[in-house]
Protein backbone atom coordinates (compact mmCIF):
# COMPACT_ATOMS: atom_id res chain seq x y z
CA UNK A 1 0.00 0.00 0.00
CA UNK A 2 3.11 2.60 0.72
CA UNK A 3 4.36 1.99 -2.58
CA UNK A 4 0.84 2.43 -4.10
CA UNK A 5 0.89 5.88 -1.94
CA UNK A 6 4.11 6.91 -2.93
CA UNK A 7 3.60 6.55 -6.59
CA UNK A 8 0.18 8.70 -6.48
CA UNK A 9 1.97 10.93 -4.28
CA UNK A 10 4.86 11.94 -6.76
CA UNK A 11 2.62 11.74 -10.13
CA UNK A 12 0.70 14.37 -8.35
CA UNK A 13 3.75 16.32 -7.60
CA UNK A 14 5.12 16.08 -10.64
CA UNK A 15 1.87 17.98 -12.71
CA UNK A 16 1.90 20.33 -10.16
CA UNK A 17 5.70 21.28 -10.22
CA UNK A 18 5.53 23.87 -12.55
CA UNK A 19 8.63 26.54 -11.69
CA UNK A 20 10.81 23.90 -12.58
CA UNK A 21 14.59 25.58 -13.71
CA UNK A 22 13.75 28.82 -12.33
CA UNK A 23 10.92 29.71 -14.84
CA UNK A 24 8.11 31.51 -13.35
CA UNK A 25 9.82 31.83 -10.11
CA UNK A 26 9.70 35.92 -9.54
CA UNK A 27 11.72 36.17 -6.44
CA UNK A 28 15.98 36.90 -7.72
CA UNK A 29 16.75 34.78 -4.57
CA UNK A 30 15.04 32.03 -5.27
CA UNK A 31 15.80 32.26 -8.93
CA UNK A 32 19.13 32.24 -8.28
CA UNK A 33 19.13 29.12 -5.75
CA UNK A 34 17.05 27.15 -8.54
CA UNK A 35 19.47 27.87 -11.35
CA UNK A 36 22.55 28.26 -10.06
CA UNK A 37 22.42 25.60 -6.89
CA UNK A 38 19.00 22.91 -7.22
CA UNK A 39 20.20 22.45 -10.91
CA UNK A 40 23.99 22.82 -11.11
CA UNK A 41 25.80 19.71 -12.36
CA UNK A 42 29.41 20.63 -12.18
CA UNK A 43 31.58 18.22 -9.99
CA UNK A 44 33.38 18.98 -7.57
CA UNK A 45 36.54 16.70 -6.41
CA UNK A 46 35.30 15.28 -3.13
CA UNK A 47 32.35 13.91 -5.33
CA UNK A 48 34.55 10.81 -6.56
CA UNK A 49 36.08 10.26 -3.28
CA UNK A 50 32.61 10.17 -1.32
CA UNK A 51 30.73 8.40 -4.52
CA UNK A 52 33.79 5.57 -4.78
CA UNK A 53 33.18 5.01 -0.41
CA UNK A 54 28.81 4.73 -0.85
CA UNK A 55 30.37 1.75 -3.08
CA UNK A 56 32.22 -0.14 -0.44
CA UNK A 57 29.28 0.56 2.03
CA UNK A 58 27.30 -1.23 -0.92
CA UNK A 59 28.92 -4.41 -0.82
CA UNK A 60 29.76 -4.19 3.07
CA UNK A 61 27.93 -7.38 4.81
CA UNK A 62 29.58 -6.61 8.36
CA UNK A 63 26.11 -7.09 10.70
CA UNK A 64 25.32 -4.63 13.37
CA UNK A 65 22.62 -4.31 15.87
CA UNK A 66 20.42 -1.11 14.79
CA UNK A 67 18.78 0.78 18.29
CA UNK A 68 16.21 2.67 16.21
CA UNK A 69 14.76 5.18 18.52
CA UNK A 70 11.72 6.15 16.57
CA UNK A 71 10.20 3.00 15.99
CA UNK A 72 11.49 1.11 18.33
CA UNK A 73 12.54 -1.59 16.17
CA UNK A 74 15.55 -3.21 17.28
CA UNK A 75 16.95 -5.54 14.64
CA UNK A 76 20.80 -6.91 13.38
CA UNK A 77 21.25 -5.39 9.84
CA UNK A 78 24.22 -5.46 7.92
CA UNK A 79 26.04 -2.21 6.48
CA UNK A 80 25.31 -3.00 2.50
CA UNK A 81 21.42 -2.78 3.63
CA UNK A 82 21.60 0.45 5.36
CA UNK A 83 23.52 1.83 2.22
CA UNK A 84 20.79 0.14 0.16
CA UNK A 85 18.09 1.78 1.91
CA UNK A 86 18.83 4.33 3.64
CA UNK A 87 21.53 7.28 2.59
CA UNK A 88 20.12 9.92 0.05
CA UNK A 89 21.10 9.29 -3.18
CA UNK A 90 24.22 11.11 -4.62
CA UNK A 91 22.25 13.81 -6.12
CA UNK A 92 21.10 14.82 -2.66
CA UNK A 93 24.43 14.79 -1.14
CA UNK A 94 25.36 16.48 -3.73
CA UNK A 95 23.00 18.88 -4.08
CA UNK A 96 23.83 19.32 0.33
CA UNK A 97 27.37 20.07 -0.57
CA UNK A 98 26.59 22.97 -3.05
CA UNK A 99 24.10 24.62 -0.43
CA UNK A 100 26.65 24.87 2.11
CA UNK A 101 29.21 25.53 -0.54
CA UNK A 102 27.44 28.57 -1.80
CA UNK A 103 26.03 29.99 1.54
CA UNK A 104 29.62 30.14 2.40
CA UNK A 105 28.31 28.23 5.89
CA UNK A 106 30.00 27.72 9.17
CA UNK A 107 28.03 25.78 11.68
CA UNK A 108 26.04 22.76 10.36
CA UNK A 109 23.64 20.48 12.39
CA UNK A 110 22.24 17.09 11.11
CA UNK A 111 19.98 15.33 13.03
CA UNK A 112 20.73 11.47 11.87
CA UNK A 113 23.89 10.41 10.54
CA UNK A 114 23.57 7.08 9.46
CA UNK A 115 26.50 5.88 7.90
CA UNK A 116 27.63 9.81 7.31
CA UNK A 117 27.27 10.12 3.76
CA UNK A 118 25.38 12.98 3.67
CA UNK A 119 27.62 13.89 6.70
CA UNK A 120 30.57 14.05 4.68
CA UNK A 121 28.86 15.88 1.58
CA UNK A 122 27.76 18.84 4.38
CA UNK A 123 30.84 18.86 6.02
CA UNK A 124 33.40 19.08 3.40
CA UNK A 125 32.19 21.71 1.42
CA UNK A 126 34.94 23.79 3.95
CA UNK A 127 37.79 22.90 5.75
CA UNK A 128 36.15 25.87 8.23
CA UNK A 129 32.74 24.01 8.71
CA UNK A 130 32.01 23.08 12.17
CA UNK A 131 29.41 20.48 11.44
CA UNK A 132 27.77 18.47 14.36
CA UNK A 133 25.93 15.41 13.75
CA UNK A 134 23.36 13.29 15.70
CA UNK A 135 22.87 9.37 15.39
CA UNK A 136 21.25 7.31 17.52
CA UNK A 137 22.49 3.71 16.99
CA UNK A 138 26.23 3.59 18.60
CA UNK A 139 27.03 1.07 16.42
CA UNK A 140 26.11 2.87 12.86
CA UNK A 141 28.05 6.15 14.33
CA UNK A 142 31.26 3.90 14.68
CA UNK A 143 30.73 3.08 11.32
CA UNK A 144 30.29 6.40 10.30
CA UNK A 145 33.49 7.30 12.41
CA UNK A 146 35.29 4.99 10.35
CA UNK A 147 33.86 6.48 6.83
CA UNK A 148 35.16 10.16 8.32
CA UNK A 149 38.38 9.20 8.51
CA UNK A 150 38.68 7.40 5.04
CA UNK A 151 37.62 10.47 3.52
CA UNK A 152 40.48 12.86 5.87
CA UNK A 153 37.32 14.74 7.14
CA UNK A 154 38.18 16.10 10.78
CA UNK A 155 35.48 19.04 11.19
CA UNK A 156 32.45 16.39 12.68
CA UNK A 157 31.32 15.98 15.87
CA UNK A 158 29.15 12.99 15.99
CA UNK A 159 26.55 12.72 19.51
CA UNK A 160 25.24 9.61 20.10
CA UNK A 161 22.55 8.66 22.19
CA UNK A 162 18.25 9.15 21.28
CA UNK A 163 17.83 12.85 19.17
CA UNK A 164 14.81 13.70 21.71
CA UNK A 165 17.53 14.37 24.94
CA UNK A 166 21.25 14.90 22.71
CA UNK A 167 19.04 18.14 20.50
CA UNK A 168 18.82 20.50 23.30
CA UNK A 169 22.95 20.24 24.26
CA UNK A 170 23.87 20.49 20.79
CA UNK A 171 22.08 23.45 19.99
CA UNK A 172 24.13 25.39 23.03
CA UNK A 173 27.27 24.70 20.70
CA UNK A 174 26.07 26.80 18.63
CA UNK A 175 25.27 30.64 18.77
CA UNK A 176 23.36 30.53 15.64
CA UNK A 177 22.81 27.90 12.75
CA UNK A 178 23.59 28.33 9.28
CA UNK A 179 22.22 24.75 8.03
CA UNK A 180 20.39 22.17 9.71
CA UNK A 181 19.42 18.70 8.06
CA UNK A 182 16.83 16.89 10.08
CA UNK A 183 16.54 13.16 8.91
CA UNK A 184 15.63 11.19 12.03
CA UNK A 185 12.22 10.65 13.54
CA UNK A 186 9.80 10.15 10.77
CA UNK A 187 6.65 10.71 13.34
CA UNK A 188 4.82 14.91 12.83
CA UNK A 189 5.42 15.38 16.80
CA UNK A 190 9.02 14.19 16.32
CA UNK A 191 9.50 16.35 13.45
CA UNK A 192 7.96 19.59 14.66
CA UNK A 193 9.49 19.23 18.13
CA UNK A 194 12.95 18.84 16.44
CA UNK A 195 12.17 22.15 13.88
CA UNK A 196 10.96 24.24 17.19
CA UNK A 197 14.08 23.78 19.35
CA UNK A 198 16.21 24.42 15.89
CA UNK A 199 14.48 27.53 15.57
CA UNK A 200 16.45 28.94 18.64
CA UNK A 201 19.29 29.36 16.77
CA UNK A 202 17.62 30.31 13.25
CA UNK A 203 19.18 33.46 11.45
CA UNK A 204 17.80 35.47 8.45
CA UNK A 205 19.92 33.24 5.99
CA UNK A 206 19.73 29.91 7.50
CA UNK A 207 18.56 26.70 5.53
CA UNK A 208 16.78 24.13 6.66
CA UNK A 209 16.67 20.60 4.98
CA UNK A 210 13.87 17.86 5.78
CA UNK A 211 13.74 14.47 4.57
CA UNK A 212 11.08 12.34 3.35
CA UNK A 213 8.62 15.19 3.37
CA UNK A 214 5.90 12.53 1.56
CA UNK A 215 6.65 9.65 3.85
CA UNK A 216 3.74 9.34 5.22
CA UNK A 217 0.03 11.14 5.42
CA UNK A 218 1.58 12.21 9.09
CA UNK A 219 4.65 13.68 8.03
CA UNK A 220 2.74 15.62 5.36
CA UNK A 221 0.64 17.13 7.81
CA UNK A 222 4.14 18.28 9.85
CA UNK A 223 5.38 19.72 6.39
CA UNK A 224 1.99 21.28 6.15
CA UNK A 225 2.85 23.07 9.76
CA UNK A 226 6.48 23.95 8.82
CA UNK A 227 5.32 25.88 6.18
CA UNK A 228 2.85 27.78 7.75
CA UNK A 229 5.14 28.71 10.22
CA UNK A 230 5.28 32.61 10.80
CA UNK A 231 9.08 32.15 11.04
CA UNK A 232 9.77 30.51 7.53
CA UNK A 233 8.86 32.98 4.76
CA UNK A 234 9.93 30.20 1.89
CA UNK A 235 10.13 26.82 0.97
CA UNK A 236 10.87 24.31 -2.23
CA UNK A 237 9.59 20.78 -2.29
CA UNK A 238 11.80 18.78 -4.09
CA UNK A 239 9.21 15.90 -3.50
CA UNK A 240 11.74 13.54 -1.36
CA UNK A 241 13.13 17.07 0.63
CA UNK A 242 11.99 20.08 1.53
CA UNK A 243 14.08 23.47 1.83
CA UNK A 244 12.48 25.89 4.46
CA UNK A 245 13.73 29.41 4.21
CA UNK A 246 13.71 32.36 7.16
CA UNK A 247 14.76 35.25 5.15
CA UNK A 248 11.89 38.33 6.32
CA UNK A 249 12.63 39.87 2.45
CA UNK A 250 11.34 36.87 0.82
CA UNK A 251 7.69 36.52 -0.32
CA UNK A 252 5.88 33.99 1.58
CA UNK A 253 5.47 31.54 -1.08
CA UNK A 254 6.06 27.51 -1.59
CA UNK A 255 7.84 26.38 -4.66
CA UNK A 256 7.80 22.82 -5.82
CA UNK A 257 11.28 21.94 -8.33
CA UNK A 258 10.96 18.52 -10.41
CA UNK A 259 14.62 17.27 -9.19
Amino acid sequence: MKRIRDFYKYIVFWFSAVNTHGFGVHSPFIYHFISFIIEEKNPYYIFKKIESLRSKLLKDKRKIKINDFGTGNNRISTVREIARHQLKSAKYGQLFFRIAENNKVQNVLELGTSLGVTTAYLASASSQINCITLEGCSEVAEIARENFSCLDISNIKIVVGNIDQTLKNALDEFESLDLVFIDANHRSTALLNYFEQCLTKIHANSILLIDDIYWSTDMEKAWKKIKENPHVTATIDLFHMGIVFFNPHLYKKHYKVRF
